[in-house]
């Protein structure tokens, strides 16, 4: 690992132990953002701006990483870290949501299953990105973080189109 590489690093491991730490703290309800802004959530909203940001942001960085490679320096940094931090908001609204009270009892569906997808996603990318399974298996990761990416697409379409009764 590099030097700049081991500032990433140690900046991307805060961020997941933060994600941890946030989703305990809104499991156990030790920090309270019970509350809505509008008709939701503060939760939802959180989750809807991660969702939306990864949505938006992995293709635009695969098409300009593939026309422009020049500038994979700059766009590293904004997915890597872009993805955390909507990973840390994605991983509240989960949490608020599978301890919510006995009266109103989460709905396990999509919403597990995109979760699952979402702890791959950023294990393969932390992995990937931080050399700790090139040397073992460099394409496997690669190939499983893009298929995984897919999938978060269908899940997603789903989760939403549960989350408004189309489906």
């Amino acid at each position: 690992m590099k030097i700049g590489n081991r500032s990433s690093f140690w900046l991307a491991s805060i961020l997941l132990l933060a994600s941890l730490v946030f989703s305990l703290a809104t499991a156990f309800r030790w920090i309270d953002i019970r509350f809505r802004i509008g008709p939701f959530f503060v939760t939802h909203w959180l989750s809807w701006i991660g969702t939306l940001f990864i949505a938006v942001y992995t293709p635009l960085y695969y098409i300009v990483k593939r026309r422009q490679p020049h500038r994979l320096p700059y766009l590293i940094p904004i997915h890597m870290f872009g993805n955390l931090l909507s990973f840390i908001g994605i991983s509240m609204h989960f949490f608020q949501q599978i301890t919510r009270p006995p009266q109103f009892p989460p709905d396990f569906g999509t919403g597990i299953t995109l979760y699952i997808v979402m702890v791959v996603l950023v294990s393969t990318g932390f992995l990937h990105r931080f050399h700790l399974l090139r040397a073992a298996v460099p394409h496997q990761n690669r190939f499983l973080h893009i298929s995984i990416t897919l999938a978060f697409y269908i899940i997603i379409a789903v989760h939403i189109l549960q989350g408004v009764n189309l489906l």
